[in-house]
């Protein structure tokens, strides 16, 4: 076997190199127009969103010096009877989900045989509890005490306590309980609501 090339001019594969050469420098230079283009992109992007927050910030800005010249020329009593009629009209709307029928209805199914209602009268405190307030005419003090403690036993009524106690000529009690009233509430069986 003969190692020694023959000819005048030896061959290098240079086509293949220059080739080779000539896709890896198309590469880099689509590389770099790709990158050149994201960087325009994104610089112009963020030109557009800093001049969008610096419009943001001044409507701002206008906004709040806006709002302090409302605030400024509000006054405070006729802010103070605006908000006396919400809460009355808070009050009116509370009073109208009330529901008579299913007071009415528990009261009759605790009420001793031996004892009447005289009258009810619902309010609404500070807190938005409905407190009711019940006249109730009866034999003797044991026949208020079962009917209170019935009433709590439903779970609708709470904190029910006598304001007023008196007997009156014909020997019977009148006595004026408190507490608060939660329609809805069932907890004893036997409440009809």
């Amino acid at each position: 076997m003969i190692r020694t090339n023959l000819s005048t001019r030896p061959f290098y594969n240079e086509q293949a190199v220059h080739v080779l050469l000539g896709v890896v420098a198309l590469a880099v230079v689509a590389a770099t127009a790709f990158n050149v283009s994201r960087v325009l992109r994104y610089s112009r992007s963020d030109t557009r969103l800093a001049t969008e927050a610096s419009q943001d910030e001044s409507k701002a800005a206008a906004l709040r010096k806006q709002a302090a010249s409302v605030r400024a020329s509000i006054d405070p009593k006729l802010l103070d009877v605006a908000s006396a009629e919400a809460r009355q009209a808070n009050d009116l709307i509370d009073r109208r989900t009330f529901s008579w029928t299913e007071l009415f209805n528990r009261l009759e199914t605790t009420l001793p045989d031996d004892a009447h209602i005289a009258s009810v009268q619902p309010k609404i405190d500070k807190n938005g509890t409905i407190v009711l307030t019940i006249k109730v005419t009866a034999r003797s003090v044991d026949d208020v005490s079962t009917f209170m403690e019935r009433l709590e036993k439903t779970g609708a009524f709470a904190r029910l306590y006598s304001v007023e106690d008196r007997f009156d000529d014909q020997g019977l009690l009148q006595s004026v309980l408190e507490g608060s009233y939660v329609p809805g509430s069932a907890r004893a069986a036997g409440t009809t609501q």
